[in-house]
């Protein structure tokens, strides 16, 4: 079995091969340490010259970066910890993905800013967060999760090479060592759209659902895990979406799945208040008017403490999404 690691290694890999426009960009990428989760060990061996180790300087990477993609290149920067993505908010949301507006679509930004974000690893409250809410809704800006679903490197190598506009692309800190799942076990996959995925999850063989799911990243993780919980132990049966892109969002996976189940749970591990699943109920709420039921779980709005029952006790949990979904079946 192939990790999320391994594949998206093997995506960039693949990136460097297929064109010599792929330059690598972060701080402590070269070997023999090869990125603080070794996401690129073993590629400045094979690629001398086109993975760089860059000074401790999001800002001034990020702006490399935009200008690498304006003479032709495709630079693809890691941030070591998506918790310092702020400090490259200009040169993201002012320079690239403006850029081709403000050049009257002359010049465009094939910038991809990789970055690990999430807790559940007792990193602290610097070093634990998912800030991606913050930079969704941005024009000119794709936001892309990482998932364990479908082929993580055809992810990257999509949005690295042939995507022409910058994208932010997050990836979870736990879904590196998870196992790459084409088929999921004891479940029916169904994929919509080609470069950015949405999936579809139910329980082989079961009965139509009565509740949609929706989620990205390690909490897709956890929501697939708790279909089978709800379905085996409860006789409950929902229906999974998992999201690719988050920005911009596109609902026609999701109106579709709520039409047969009208009740919708939304999960994702940053902080809930004005967040991604905010944006989801508000959507379903227009296409589908007073018919939707819908409740949302996310982080508790406070800091991530380090000590681990603490942040277990501020990140939502396995229990915590079947909770919400027993609640919302008899509401």
């Amino acid at each position: 079995m192939t990790t999320v690691l391994e594949s998206m290694k093997h995506g960039l890999q693949s990136c460097l091969q297929a064109s010599d426009q792929v330059i690598l960009l972060g701080e402590d990428l070269v070997d023999p340490y090869g990125g603080a989760f070794k996401v690129t060990r073993g590629l400045s061996t094979d690629f001398p010259g086109r993975v760089l180790s860059t000074p401790v300087s999001e800002a001034g990477i990020v702006g490399l970066g935009v200008g690498m993609a304006l003479r032709g290149l495709r630079p693809v920067v890691e941030i070591m910890f998506g918790d310092f993505l702020m400090l490259a908010g200009d040169q993201l949301l002012n320079h690239a993905a403006k850029m081709r507006w403000m050049s009257n679509d002359q010049a465009r930004v094939p910038l991809v800013v990789r970055t690990p974000m999430g807790g559940r690893r007792g990193y602290g409250p610097t070093h634990s967060q998912s800030l991606e809410k913050h930079f969704l809704g941005a024009p000119g800006l794709r936001t892309v999760a990482l998932t364990a679903l479908g082929d993580p490197a055809q992810l990257i190598e999509q949005v690295v090479l042939h995507d022409d506009d910058p994208v932010l692309f997050v990836e979870h800190k736990l879904l590196y060592a998870t196992q790459v799942q084409d088929q999921p076990a004891q479940c029916e996959l169904l994929q919509s759209g080609n470069a950015y995925p949405v999936f579809r999850i139910r329980v082989s063989g079961a009965p139509a659902p009565s509740l949609t799911l929706a989620a990205y990243g390690y909490s897709a993780e956890l929501a697939r895990q708790a279909i089978l919980k709800l379905a085996y132990e409860e006789e409950l049966f929902a229906e999974l979406v998992v999201f690719t892109q988050l920005s911009p969002f596109e609902d026609q996976a999701l109106v579709e799945s709520l039409a047969q189940t009208g009740r919708l749970l939304t999960i994702e591990e940053g902080s809930m208040q004005l967040g991604w699943g905010a944006e989801c109920v508000a959507r379903m709420a227009e296409a589908l008017g007073p018919s939707l039921r819908a409740a949302r779980l996310g982080a508790a709005d406070t800091p991530i403490p380090a000590a681990g029952t603490l942040e277990e006790a501020t990140l939502p949990q396995l229990v915590d999404i079947l909770k919400a979904a027993r609640r919302l079946r008899s509401a």
